[in-house]
């Protein structure tokens, strides 16, 4: 049995006519009759009953086209799977990530890819969490590194890590003996932060922590990255609120950090990607990153 028959038999059943199938198979009618008769013999089964008026499906027949069509259906299916594959071998890995977040750990999976996948070209967008998000769902980028929380019935998510927050002020000789202390010196200056539109989940918990602290931020910066923003304070600006993780990122500026440890507020990074993309590179990627 050769795949031809398994065609030749799913274009009659559906056609229940023989010239008609054939000429939608491109062939004449005699060796369309002849390959559905080896067929027939082969399984040992009439598929079809034929008479002058009409063709129609024996109960083996019946029971085959619905196993044919699996056969057929699943082998497209392969086909497709099969090209995903290649193009994930040989096509491009889209990454989102937000500047907030540490990137050595990025750059060293992306670095181990290029052995196991040589041909994959990667590309990397710093792209806020709200444009991500919709960047994601519509096939924009491949995967995304932000923060949440992440609303959207299209993406899986992978949490990867919390991280609390920490004042960074412009590099200080002055020791803080407890949190009032430090809130003492905050409160009386100038706020750098991101935009509300930007980032607004991330705006909303310096708020919740200045709140904590007693008063509400002067906001008189707004910068749309965490580059600008410590460069910002670096350079006397004013002081800001942002996640512990890049005190290790940019220890190398001239600027200080003190935890909050009295107040647990901590902000979730995670990984998102479409739930439909079932690329191997995207699942190595994943499973090194997280």
């Amino acid at each position: 049995m050769e795949l031809r028959h398994l065609l030749y038999f799913k274009t009659v059943a559906e056609q229940l006519h023989f010239r008609k199938a054939a000429a939608a198979l491109f062939i004449s009618q005699p060796p369309l009759s002849r390959q559905i008769k080896e067929l027939e013999e082969e399984l040992g089964a009439q598929l079809f009953v034929r008479s002058n008026k009409r063709v129609i499906l024996t109960d083996a027949g019946q029971y085959f086209k619905g196993e044919v069509d699996a056969i057929l259906a699943r082998l497209e299916e392969s086909k497709t799977i099969v090209r995903q594959i290649h193009l994930s071998e040989s096509g491009e890995l889209k990454i989102g990530y937000i500047s907030s977040v540490y990137e050595h750990h990025l750059a060293e999976v992306l670095k181990t890819m290029r052995e196991v996948f040589p041909y994959i070209r990667t590309s990397l967008y710093e792209v806020p969490t709200v444009k991500q998000i919709e960047a994601l769902e519509q096939g924009k980028l491949d995967v995304g590194i932000l923060r949440a929380p992440v609303h959207s019935e299209k993406l899986k998510l992978h949490s990867l890590f919390f991280d609390p927050f920490t004042v960074v002020v412009p590099s200080a000789k002055k020791k803080f003996t407890n949190q009032d202390d430090l809130a003492g010196f905050i409160k009386g200056s100038p706020f750098i932060f991101f935009n509300k539109d930007y980032a607004p989940h991330y705006y909303d918990k310096l708020v919740e922590i200045c709140e904590r602290l007693g008063f509400k931020p002067n906001i008189v910066h707004e910068a749309n990255n965490v580059h600008s923003i410590l460069q910002l304070i670096e350079a006397g600006l004013g002081v800001s609120i942002l996640p512990s993780s890049l005190e290790q990122q940019y220890s190398n500026l001239n600027v200080s950090f003190f935890k909050l440890n009295d107040i647990p507020i901590a902000t979730e990074v995670i990984l998102a990607y479409k739930k439909s993309n079932s690329s191997p590179a995207l699942k190595w990627f994943i499973d090194k990153y997280s």
